[in-house]
């Protein structure tokens, strides 16, 4: 039986390696039965070093074929081996070589870490810990060195051969073989290394920086594919000139190389210099990619581009600071494609993704800090904590540095720590040395787990003009956290008179307020605004300017003034949506909403699809109702998931039900009849038609029929998959026979099949759980696919919880049966999707208790990777 500290690794027991490696030659020879490595590390002892301090390098699943040191074989009791590491007795205490051999077969290796094949081509997976099994190696971020990689393989099945840096050499290399050699001159840690070869297609293109260099971009795939890689090309010169207008970054080597692959455990990787992504990620065109891919390419070809400075010049001294390259890069990912596209819509995309998927980890048995200080297994803490809280913690940094405070301090970030592989601390430290600021508060955000409520409370005395905010803030115990200091917490705000115009005062006191920014750093703050001259209805958090949950005394009519009136237009579509979930979380838990209640909500919708005003994409935001999952977090306890998803429905029926004839007006009005583009403005205008598709789907007869015309007549991916998935999302008569026919019209495409596995997964019908039996079962389901497994099961248990959530425990059951089957494969996708069981706390006692037993049947499995265990049993003891 595990125990709570079985292999858990403390934040607290860092230390640094009493050796480092200087440099590494590595040489690689490829052929189809089996891959030799052989690298050579020049190695150092620390001057803090003791003589005769055992070497030890981290290894998994390796033989050792040869070792040598400075060219001499080593004795058998100088050195142990074996498949966990190599350890050295007695190194010289001098500057030396090592030379070790380990022969791999990545044909056999499924669990795509290390060195693995990929449809043919070999490929590389090194974060966090993949590298130890390509090599023998201190194999931690902190450990960072120069590489030269020499690459010997067949012409004629692997022609392009690539790995990090700068191309130094190519040629023959007889017998049928060439090589290459890459060197890369900027020290790097092992988890950044990477390797290509296979026969590939490719598209290329040149960028010239800002300082005049002209740089070599190729996007590399299968042959076949690339007209499919010319929009990932496009967002990625749009990337490097918005990083050098944006944050003064030039690209520093001579080429920049991307390489699209079937079977990845990520999105894709940020090595130095050669990007290896997950093709859905790369790969697009209107009749087999969506609005939403060419949005995600966008987004994900920026990120991986920008961490070449936030993230490889300068990387994490360890795994618990992962936050530090991964939040601080979302955010710079976030600003850009708020900068090409909308930026409200951009931030209320981000927000929602926080609120459904984030909230929820930081509300369970999951929670941690952004910065955590204990994990058992590293792959776990790849999270939207770690990732979508981090990102929020620097935008409330650059809230309250504001925007050349906060270029400032990351400027000097850039100039201090060029080449290092550094803290959280350290990071917060130069914005502190840029602005002045004490930080050390703020700091909280990156150490404690859980999401603040701040409670907000008014009055206004009108014969003083007085305006009097009291807001104080609360965050809940999580595990190993019983008790949290106050956060510092940036509240944007205004005052809206009663006309909707903004309100002055003439004084504040009580607090700290600059411009349109109240910091709330206690436990309560309470203000008082003069000169007040009506009552003001606040509008706080405007662009959720921090990661809280916001408990007002505002009233119906308060938010809904709101929701017309506010100059920001992230409050306005946060009112709309807080007054709609109130409406189904009340339903849910028996309290019918009035019809004064539905009439005041439809019509506020109503104004904004007829406020010209606003765009396509904004209306389309405030339409959307909201997720199951953000209902049974307002309920918070003893959650009926059956219950909720009736509950939503019926009041999508009576919001919709009087106004379909005008809903289905502005539908029709909404056509495209020009040729496809994923530009903003169109997708906008798609976005904003197929949310009323949805509307009417679920809350009106007309929408089963509109969905199905739809689909049989769209021109698009967007618009199909769209009419498809509305109909499978509401089971509609024609639901079934629109999955069949879309399988039919794009079953080849395997990217296109991950949709239809979504479509599939979501149904709510009482036969979902049988189908997907099916699909796992049929012999030709590529069961070891990590897109295939995360869209089917992925998306069943984050966005199908009253089927996932059965009272009979069925969908319980089929999940960890799943699982278990999955993780002696590839341990990392098995315990993602069972992340899906932290909605257990919030469950009623015998769903919580159907869950329970599915996950201890789980644990009680001989063999179960280490990954999966810590999931199960984090979410157990919580």
């Amino acid at each position: 039986m595990r125990t709570e500290n079985e292999h858990t690794i403390f934040l607290k027991d860092y230390a640094p390696t009493p050796y480092r490696v200087v440099s590494v030659d590595m040489d690689f020879k490829i052929t189809e039965a089996v891959t030799r490595v052989r690298t050579q590390m020049t190695i150092e002892p620390r001057a803090e070093t003791a003589p005769g301090t055992p070497l030890v390098l981290d290894g998994d699943g390796l033989t050792l074929d040869s070792i040598a040191i400075d060219g001499l074989p080593l004795m058998l009791s100088a050195y142990a081996a074996n498949e966990a590491g190599l350890t050295l007795v007695e190194p010289p205490f001098r500057r030396f070589v090592l030379e070790t051999e380990v022969n791999l077969k990545p044909e056999e290796n499924k669990k795509l870490m290390g060195l693995y094949r990929s449809s043919g081509t070999w490929c590389t997976q090194c974060e966090p810990e993949g590298f130890r099994r390509i090599t023998y190696y201190l194999d931690r971020p902190d450990i960072l060195a120069p590489f030269k990689v020499r690459i010997t393989a067949p012409r004629e099945v692997a022609p392009v051969l690539l790995s990090n840096g700068n191309l130094i050499e190519a040629g023959d290399a007889g017998d049928g073989m060439h090589f290459a050699l890459w060197e890369d001159p900027f020290p790097k840690p092992a988890y950044l290394f990477a390797l290509v070869a296979g026969a590939l297609g490719s598209i290329t293109d040149t960028f010239t920086t800002m300082s005049g260099r002209k740089v070599d971009l190729a996007i590399y795939c299968t042959h076949g594919k690339e007209p499919e890689c010319a929009y990932a090309m496009d967002s990625l010169k749009r990337s490097m000139a918005w990083d050098e207008k944006r944050f003064g970054r030039e690209y520093d080597l001579d080429v920049f190389n991307i390489v699209a692959v079937a079977d990845f455990n990520f999105g894709a990787m940020e090595n130095k210099g050669l990007n290896i992504f997950n093709d859905k990620l790369v790969f697009a065109l209107p009749e087999t990619a969506s609005d939403a891919n060419y949005a995600n390419i966008e987004r994900v070809i920026a990120h991986e581009y920008f961490h070449n400075w936030t993230g490889n010049r300068i990387t994490c001294r360890d795994w618990f600071q992962l936050c530090l390259k991964e939040g601080l890069t979302v955010y710079r990912d976030q600003e850009f494609s708020s900068d090409e596209r909308s930026r409200p819509v951009q931030r209320i995309h981000d927000v929602e993704n926080l609120r459904i998927t984030q909230f929820p980890e930081d509300g369970g048995p999951l929670a941690h800090p952004p910065r955590p200080d204990r994990y058992r297994e590293i792959n776990n803490f790849y999270t939207t904590t770690v990732y979508q809280k981090g990102s929020e913690v620097v935008r409330m940094l650059a809230t309250l540095l504001g925007e050349a405070g906060f270029r400032k301090g990351m400027d000097l970030y850039f100039e201090r720590h060029d080449g290092e592989a550094t803290t959280i601390e350290a990071f917060l430290k130069v914005f502190e040395d840029a602005s002045g600021l004490d930080l050390s508060q703020f700091a909280r955000w990156y150490l404690q787990a859980g999401t603040p409520t701040v409670t907000a409370n008014d009055s206004y005395d009108a014969a003083s003009q007085t305006y009097t905010l009291t807001l104080s803030q609360t965050t809940a115990p999580t595990p190993n956290q019983p008790d949290k200091p106050p956060f510092v917490i940036p509240i944007k705000f205004g005052l809206i008179g009663p006309n909707g115009s903004p309100m002055g005062w003439t004084g504040v006191s009580g607090g700290t307020v600059k411009d349109d920014i109240i910091v709330l750093d206690g436990d309560t703050i309470t203000l008082t605004f003069t000169g007040v001259a009506n009552r003001p209805v606040p509008s706080l958090f405007r662009g959720f300017s921090a990661p809280v949950r916001l408990a007002s005394s505002l009233s119906q009519q308060d938010l809904l003034f709101l929701a017309r009136h506010d100059s920001d237009p992230f409050n306005r579509w946060d009112a709309l949506q807080t007054v709609t979930t109130n409406l189904m979380a009340g339903s849910a838990a028996g309290k019918a909403p009035s019809n004064g209640d539905i009439d005041a909500l439809r019509q506020a919708i109503l104004d904004t699809l007829g406020d010209t005003s606003l765009d396509h994409a904004f209306k389309a935001q405030v339409i959307a109702m909201p997720d199951e999952a953000v209902i049974a977090r307002q309920i918070g306890a003893n959650v009926d998931p059956f219950t909720v998803a009736q509950s939503r429905k019926a009041l999508i029926g009576a919001i919709v039900g009087p106004a379909a004839d005008r809903l289905s007006a502005i539908y029709e009005d909404l056509s495209i009849n020009e040729p496809y583009s994923p530009d903003a403005a169109q997708a906008g205008r798609r976005s904003l038609r197929n949310g009323l598709l949805s509307l009417l789907t679920a809350g009106s007869e007309r929408g089963a029929a509109l969905a199905e015309a739809q689909y049989y007549a769209a021109t698009n991916m967007t618009d199909r998959y769209a009419a498809l998935a509305i109909s499978a999302r509401n089971w509609t008569p024609a639901a079934l026979a629109l999955l069949g026919d879309f399988r039919t019209r794009f079953g080849g495409d395997p990217l296109v099949f991950d949709k239809w596995l979504v479509a599939s997964s979501q149904a709510p019908d009482e036969g979902v759980i049988e189908r997907m039996r099916a699909i796992l079962a049929a012999p030709d389901f590529p069961r070891t696919n990590p897109n295939r497994l995360r869209s089917l099961l992925g998306s069943f248990v984050m966005s199908n919880p009253a089927q996932f959530a059965r009272a009979d425990g069925l969908g319980f059951r089929f999940v960890t049966e799943a699982a278990a089957e999955i993780d002696h494969v590839n341990p990392q996708v098995a315990a993602r999707v069972l992340t899906g069981f932290r909605i257990l706390p919030l469950l009623e006692p015998k769903r919580r208790e159907a869950a329970r037993a599915a996950l201890e049947a789980l644990k009680n499995l001989q063999g179960l990777s280490r990954n999966t265990g810590d999931i199960v049993d984090r979410i157990l003891a919580g």
